[in-house]
């Protein structure tokens, strides 16, 4: 075992950082900092100095000369910096960078009452920042493309499931509604995580601010952040950013993967009732029938996995202590990030999906005559117009079904003569029995707030679009 471990630090070394720290942990620690949070680091270096000079702590002149430094090496070629184990972490060699330029005794001053603590949260927070503010401006884009579908198809009959099964008949227009409410939901836990996460930690430094006497507000104004988290403890312990970051993340994309896998199975050739742009499809390497509808099934793989690296964040954090702590950092930051980039993917092909599909009313109009589910209206007509009580008319209609599905017709397909005989003691005239088997009667009669009747759905989708223009 004694000469394993010779070896072992004959070539690993005996001082840090060893070579399998350096290749498992500073090397993609340091790309990952430098792919995501170089433009941020020098924000913060920035808007810093800048107050230290307002302050009075560093001499104006002292503070030019930062400014100067700082803004020379920003125009560095982020790609040509590499790992060298003579700097810990991209926050260590940028300052060598600067040193470089105006001098290690000035370069030190930049970081007069800040530290990487408050550094690392601040980054964190602007590049998260700038995800959510991303994917809220696109998931509004999206928002609207699919209320305008859904004016297009409020009168478009169509069967809606439950458990799966063709249930009532509705319209495309009160289904679209429905996913463009549940998308708006989420926009707004977007925006929630947004203002919770638009606060500045800088000025707490370590964990418990600083002896010179710095100005909090002004940096964070400097960085366009709305506020401070005020609490220096909490600045730097609280992961509640993250969290909330991470479960709009992960409700988004659950909620979109749902109706997704949906327009898949309306997609298919068996239900025929999406038709996907030419843009957006895929022809088989082999079967040259086929029109295989990939966007929407790479969206729905994108999704869980977005969903996914939203629940490594919350796992991550997990009985973690309150407090400056690793698990937090650079560990978990680009499942965050990676996350964010793949829900905005998902919210991009969706709606150049939904603006560019045809929807087949003809077939979706056939499908929602089918399967008897217009039934409920002949509970419903029974106890509105010939006085049965609903528990009555409900068990007559369900006999119907029943003897139909027995000799293998639909409703339309049966004459009323032997449905009053089946019906027995109740004969319902033919204008009824032609309005209970119309799917288009069926939407129409619905009339009460959210229900299909186009006239409803006209309004929701007036009343949506106003509140957008706003």
């Amino acid at each position: 075992m004694a000469n394993i471990k010779e070896e072992f630090e004959k070539r690993d070394g005996t001082k840090f950082p060893g070579e399998t720290y350096v290749e498992e942990l500073l090397k993609p620690i340091f790309h990952d900092q430098r792919e995501y949070l170089f433009g941020a680091m020098f924000a913060i270096h920035k808007a810093h100095t800048t107050m230290l000079i307002e302050q009075g702590i560093l001499a104006p002149a002292e503070g030019t000369e930062i400014l100067k430094g700082i803004k020379k090496v920003e125009q560095l070629d982020v790609s040509n910096l590499e790992y060298t184990p003579e700097y810990e972490d991209l926050f260590f060699l940028v300052e060598s960078k600067v040193a470089e330029i105006i001098g290690e005794e000035l370069a030190g001053k930049m970081h007069i009452a800040k530290s990487r603590n408050d550094m690392g949260e601040t980054m964190y927070r602007i590049v998260i920042r700038d995800y959510l503010s991303t994917m809220v401006s696109e998931a509004r884009i999206l928002y609207e493309v699919i209320l305008e579908k859904a004016d297009q198809h409020k009168e478009t009959v169509m069967p809606a499931h439950t458990h799966t099964q063709p249930a009532q008949p509705t319209t495309f227009g009160h289904y679209m509604v429905a996913i463009a409410d549940n998308l708006f939901r989420d926009i707004e836990r977007m925006e929630r995580a947004l203002s919770t996460v638009n606060k500045s930690p800088m000025g707490a430094a370590a964990i418990t601010t600083t002896g010179f006497p710095i100005n909090r507000e002004r940096v964070a104004e400097l960085l366009d952040f709305d506020g401070l988290v005020e609490n220096s403890y909490d600045a730097i312990a609280t992961g509640d950013y993250l969290i909330e970051s991470a479960q709009v993340l992960i409700s988004t994309m659950t909620n979109m993967g749902r109706w997704i896998q949906e327009f898949l199975r309306m997609a298919s050739k068996e239900v025929g009732l999406l038709h996907v742009s030419d843009a957006y499809v895929q022809i088989s390497s082999i079967m040259p029938q086929k029109r295989n509808p990939v966007s929407i099934e790479h969206s729905r793989a994108l999704a869980s996995s977005a969903a996914s690296e939203g629940l490594a964040v919350i796992h991550m954090i997990h009985n973690t202590p309150y407090g400056d702590i690793n698990d937090t950092e650079d560990d978990l930051q680009p499942h965050l990030y990676e996350g964010f980039q793949k829900g905005l993917r998902v919210i991009r092909l969706m709606t150049a999906v939904i603006l560019t599909m045809e929807f087949n009313k003809v077939r979706a109009e056939q499908q929602a005559r089918e399967n008897m589910i217009t039934i409920t209206e002949l509970a419903d007509v029974l106890a509105r117009e010939y006085g049965v009580s609903f528990r009555k008319a409900h068990y007559k209609a369900s006999v119907i079904a029943k003897r139909a599905t027995n000799i293998g017709k639909e409703l339309y397909d049966i004459e009323l003569e032997e449905i009053n005989e089946w019906l027995e003691d109740i004969h319902i005239t033919q204008q009824d029995w032609e309005s209970i088997i119309c799917p288009k009667s069926f939407v129409e009669k619905r009339k009460i707030t959210g229900g299909p009747s186009p006239e409803i759905v006209k309004d929701m989708i007036e009343r949506r679009k106003k509140a957008c223009s706003k």
